[in-house]
């Protein structure tokens, strides 16, 4: 008994600190030693050690014959080229850190998050809210335009070419300043923010800086920066959205009479972004060499090019409507369009390069805009829930010390903290090079995700001012929009249940990924090396799952103490034991797991939840851990936490797999219910969180900061703003009535119906007593709605645009628009 438990606890040891095949021969000679072993046993020992060892005795016993079964088997999945491809995209980052199981928190905690330079802060405070204020979100919606002097100074400020380096003309910001600009332009208006996020995402200037040859920087990179060309990018068809591999967009390379090389174009897209005033149009589509005059393969495949839209064959169709979202949206169409073989992005050696410039562009774009965006956005609701649960009042009292309307405002709040955190750490990294693949999908789908949560709460609390349409709404149109930043950039569903994970457990694993090419390569050095890696891994994961769950994740070391250090040890405690269940399932499932979306994406949902909890804590610290913050911090890691302890929950209750399914739905399930990561923020800091959203003052601006705050007094926001100081002010002056009725010193009664007898009393000033009541007019005024006449009602942008134009007549650089489809 004795001994099998010293077996067990020198394996259980050796498997947590990951120790190599020699310390474990090592460890357990020594134990044969101790227990004085027999021949017998020194025999077998000395037969394993020679087994797993010696490298060559390995690789011909046991990984060859291994390596044979389990390509005749098809254990590993098969890679295709375009799934080669957007694997090899981009790099692996701190999210790697978790596919490991034993994340490096010195690491994490030292990641850079630069800040922006003055020449940055400069664009921020001066052309970015020069901008804001010329912009009435609601005139917007009305007009389905952009006014146009928001158009002039979008080209003027050179707005589109903000990473567009300045000897071309551009900006040249940094991600972390792009990233703030569109978040900034989107507080204010949703499509003043698209239509300044759209060119400077992916799309033609992003291709151009990393692929295109000199000559077509030179021509295109000036205009782009200067908006003298505006471009969009046409990647989606009606029969190929999430699955870019099934477009039927054909490019076939043919000689011309003169000997040039040429393309003939067709191609059918929609859903494009500023396509109805595009002037050059990133198009993305299978190239066909029949005649192999590029000298190569006769189907290079996914190829991008740059048409220019008044290009003969090219056509538009007529505007898409979004939910209402007034953004120039609209289909292309290509028929037999004839361009020259240098229209291909990067030349004739760049055919075929397609789907890999667009994996490795969108491995960066997914981290900036829609982050940028949905960060923005959770901070502006943030601010006008806790401004407008601090003015209206109900039975009494204000709305926001209730909790019931406490409990959605610390999850507005909470959320806005996690989001900003992850923005910055996300744009942090791309400003160091680095282009996370799999971290950037998880921002994708989980800020926006976010971003919709939060609204459809803010509405919640809002009520009728926030279904109410009109000039005083703060959230119907980011209501409307939530949505649509689901669907773009890949399917929120599908990046939760095939990218995420299926992505990243082959990517960002430490081993996964070597295994299969060596399989499909036949290189057997390589799979040795790799499948054996494997094994050590997966023991060193099952071990610290087993001794941190054991513990609770105490034993994990922590490089930092106070409030951090115990959410750090949850998170490495997290780690491993995703880590082993991750290839418990990929062992278990085989290539069946990407079938298994359910699972997978509950996979996905632990992953990123570490991801987003480790960004987190990296805020906290690098604040240099604010006590005001401690409650926001608190709450949103618990919340982190009772995510993370779902989606284990969910793993272990449907785990289907012959043989060990049973086990891990049994007393594994049952093992993690009892001891649970998370459980939830507690009451006490929903509490706090929804108190400190409606205290005015350093903080409250600290926390929700970069969005754009207007400074007219007649708009609804600058009102809600300024009742809410008004309403906070007034309400430390009504707190002394209350005292004063509680001490019986004055009768019952409402205290704002008592300021006179207040005053008789001593009890305030007369100036306060006139402070209450201007703050009461503010009050009233700041919670009212819009109301139109039946005239003002039925009318909409039909009937006419800025000054009397045509609404159909967009006001950017074209005017190419139409009824229907036509020559652009």
């Amino acid at each position: 008994m004795m001994t099998t438990f010293l077996i067990l606890a020198i394996g259980l040891a050796l498997g947590f600190f990951g120790a190599p095949l020699v310390a474990w021969a090592a460890a357990y000679g020594v134990l044969l030693l101790w227990i004085g072993a027999s021949t017998v046993l020194w025999s077998v020992y000395a037969a394993l050690v020679a087994l797993f060892c010696v490298v060559p005795v390995r690789r011909t016993l046991l990984s060859r014959p291994l390596m044979a079964w389990m390509r005749a088997a098809g254990i590993l999945p098969k890679i295709s080229r375009t799934e080669q491809e957007a694997l090899e995209a981009g790099t692996v980052w701190i999210e790697g850190e978790f596919f490991g199981g034993k994340p490096d928190l010195d690491r994490l905690l030292n990641i850079p998050t630069p800040e922006l330079n003055n020449e940055e802060k400069d664009f921020l405070d001066g052309p970015v809210a020069d901008l804001c204020a010329m912009v009435d979100d609601w005139e917007v919606f009305q007009h389905r335009d952009l006014p146009p002097e928001a158009w002039q100074a979008l080209a003027e400020h050179r707005f589109f070419g903000m990473i567009i380096p300045k000897k071309y003309g551009g900006l040249e910001l940094s991600a972390s300043a792009v990233s703030a600009v569109i978040g900034k332009l989107s507080s204010r208006s949703i499509p003043l923010g698209i239509t300044a996020m759209v060119p400077n995402s992916l799309g033609p200037a992003e291709l151009l800086l990393h692929y295109g040859t000199d000559e077509q920087k030179d021509r295109y990179l000036p205009r782009l920066a200067t908006g003298k060309d505006i471009p969009c990018f046409a990647l989606t068809e009606p029969s190929a959205g999430s699955d870019a591999g099934s477009m039927k967009a054909r490019g076939v390379v043919y000689r011309a009479e003169n000997g040039e090389l040429m393309l003939r174009l067709n191609w059918r897209k929609r859903y494009i972004t500023l396509a109805s005033i595009a002037s050059l149009i990133g198009l993305a589509f299978k190239l066909e060499d029949p005649d192999m005059l590029l000298g190569g393969d006769p189907h290079p495949g996914i190829t991008c090019a740059l048409i220019p839209a008044e290009t003969p064959g090219v056509v538009r169709g007529r505007q898409h409507d979004p939910l209402g979202v007034p953004f120039y949206n609209c289909p292309f169409e290509g028929h037999n369009v004839e361009v020259s073989i240098d229209a291909i992005i990067g030349g004739p050696k760049r055919a075929g390069q397609g789907w890999r410039m667009l994996m490795e562009q969108l491995a960066a774009g997914r981290g900036i805009m829609l982050p940028a965006t949905s960060a923005a956005g959770s901070k502006m609701l943030a601010r006008v829930t806790g401004s407008y649960a601090t003015v209206r009042k109900q039975f009494g009292l204000n709305i926001g010390k209730f909790e019931g309307i406490a409990e959605p405002m610390a999850r507005i709040a909470g959320s806005a903290y996690t989001l900003e955190s992850a923005r910055r750490i996300m744009a942090g990294a791309l400003d160091g090079g680095a282009k996370p693949a799999v971290a950037s999908a998880i921002a994708k789908y989980y800020f926006t995700e976010g971003f919709r949560d939060n609204v459809n709460d803010a509405m919640d609390i809002l009520g009728g001012a926030g279904i109410s349409c009109g000039p005083r709404n703060l959230l119907a149109h980011a209501y409307f929009a939530a949505p649509i930043s689901i669907t773009v950039e890949g399917a929120n569903i599908l990046t939760r249940t095939l990218m995420i994970f299926g992505q990243g457990a082959i990517r960002c694993h430490p081993f996964a990924y070597r295994e299969i090419s060596a399989l499909q390569n036949g290189d057997l050095n390589e799979f040795d090396d790799s499948f054996w890696g494997h094994v050590g891994h997966v023991i060193r994961n099952m071990s610290r799952s087993l001794v941190l769950t054991a513990s609770r994740g105490y034993l994990a070391s922590c490089p930092v103490e106070g409030p951090s250090r115990r959410y750090l040890q949850k998170l490495s405690w997290a780690s491993a034991t995703f880590a082993f269940y991750a290839d418990v399932a990929m062992g278990a499932y085989g290539g069946d797991l990407k079938r298994k979306e359910i699972l997978t994406g509950r996979f996905s949902d632990a992953l990123s939840w570490m991801f987003l909890a480790s960004a987190t804590v990296h805020r906290f610290e690098a604040d240099g851990r604010p006590k005001e913050d401690l409650a926001l911090f608190r709450h949103s890691m618990e919340t982190a936490m009772a995510h993370i302890q779902t989606a284990f929950e969910g793993i272990f209750a449907n785990f289907d797999a012959p043989l060990i399914g049973a086990a891990v739905r049994g007393p594994v399930q049952l093992w993690a219910r009892l001891n649970s990561i998370g459980r939830g923020p507690t009451d006490a800091d929903v509490n706090s969180v929804a108190h400190l959203m409606q205290i005015p003052g350093v903080q409250r601006d600290r926390l929700f900061d970069l969005v754009y705050l207007p400074s007219n007094p007649e708009e609804a926001g600058a009102k809600l703003e300024v009742a809410f100081l008004a309403c906070v002010q007034a309400d430390q002056i009504v707190v002394k009535i209350r005292k004063a009725i509680r001490k019986r010193l004055m009768p019952k009664g409402k205290p704002v119906a008592m300021l006179d007898a207040a005053v008789r009393a001593g009890i305030i000033r007369p100036d306060e007593a006139d402070e209450v009541r201007a703050a009461e007019r503010l009050r009233d005024d700041a919670i009212q709605v819009d109301g139109f006449s039946t005239r003002e009602y039925l009318r909409t942008a039909v009937n006419g645009g800025w000054e009397g134009g045509n609404a159909s007549q967009p006001h950017g650089p074209t005017a190419g628009k139409s009824d229907g489809l036509s020559a652009a």
